[in-house]
């Protein structure tokens, strides 16, 4: 399935024509003199590419995989196949050998990597991009602009009884709450249970929480309820701002729930391009790829879309996210070619 025709709808300006030379451009305005490998268009060694790739993980980065599923099958003969297990049910493929490359919204946990050391599979670790979480409303909701932290927590947080906007704020109106997250294996979800909640797993479960996998069930959810709130990757915001409404964010206390002093505080900012990269929007986030070793040296195809990925951050605009600091593509392809 095309990724133009899922969630992700912006056209791809002349991707094609300029693999390579997008990742030469970006580079030609710094400093930084990182060996990295640099390759005029034509000259890839794409074409040469075939086999199989196969990718599973978070749903968040699912679409730029997709996006370079599609891309990548265009100048190589390499299918690439994308799955999307969550986070934590992509670590648990790839450390058993079954997947090439995992997806990922979190950094992998200490246990992961153990489970993948214990099975002999070695880790290489590529930050693709920034997410700005984003939490959204029904765009009928005309009452609520910004939530802090302790409000979201106090809607969210394991054992939460709150079921009425007017018990998350007394001015808010007396409208039944309808709560959209993502499910337990997802990356999303430990993320925001973590910032929001304190820690990992701790989160409500009851029946006025709808739990997915699937961030379109998310967003459709929150689209169909005048009182819905829920929570997904910036790019599932951005692909549907004309069914959704994004709320601004104070991040008002600290992971143990006590108060931030008012110095440190930045106030409601919406999550945006200007403010996710330099990470003043209070849920930014990295994302990752995840590639096995073994894999990145015994299959070109899998080091090449790995260095297609890396080669091409127009991908990750384009896919709707926002893209990392050159550098750290340059940094990253160093990393990779170590690896040979």
């Amino acid at each position: 399935m095309s990724w133009k025709t899922t969630v992700l709808r912006r056209p791809l300006v002349a991707l094609v024509s300029s693999v390579v030379l997008i990742a030469a451009a970006s580079c030609g305005g710094s400093s930084d003199n990182t060996d990295t490998p640099t390759r005029a268009a034509g000259d890839s060694g794409y074409a040469s590419l075939s086999g199989e790739v196969v990718v599973d993980g978070s749903s968040t980065v699912g679409p730029i995989a997709e996006a370079a599923a599609e891309e990548f099958g265009k100048v190589s003969d390499v299918k690439v196949a994308v799955g999307i297990s969550g986070t934590s049910g992509g670590f648990e493929k790839f450390c058993r050998g079954e997947t090439d490359i995992s997806n990922a919204s979190r950094p992998m946990r200490t246990s992961e990597a153990q489970a993948c050391a214990d099975s002999g599979v070695d880790v290489t670790e590529f930050r693709i991009a920034i997410d700005g979480l984003t939490v959204a409303v029904n765009p009928a909701n005309t009452w609520a602009s910004c939530l802090t932290f302790s409000q979201l927590r106090k809607i969210f947080d394991q054992g939460s009884q709150v079921n009425n906007w007017n018990e998350v704020d007394p001015s808010f109106p007396d409208k039944a709450l309808k709560i959209f997250s993502p499910g337990a294996d997802s990356g999303t979800f430990d993320y925001f249970s973590e910032e929001i909640n304190g820690t990992l797993d701790q989160f409500r479960n009851d029946a006025g929480v709808t739990f997915s996998e699937d961030d379109n069930v998310l967003v459709s959810g929150v689209e169909s309820a005048d009182g819905a709130i829920g929570y997904f990757g910036y790019a599932y915001y951005s692909e549907n701002k004309d069914k959704l409404k994004a709320l601004q964010v104070d991040r008002d206390q600290d992971r143990a729930g006590l108060p931030l002093p008012p110095t440190d505080r930045l106030g409601c900012i919406a999550p945006s391009e200007e403010t996710v990269l330099p990470g003043t929007y209070p849920l930014s986030r990295p994302l990752f790829m995840y590639a096995a070793n073994e894999e990145l040296t015994g299959k070109p195809q899998v080091r090449g879309f790995i260095r297609f990925v890396l080669e091409n951050p127009q991908l990750i605009r384009d896919v709707g996210y926002v893209e990392l600091e050159d550098a750290i593509y340059r940094q990253n392809l160093a990393k990779l070619k170590a690896t040979e």
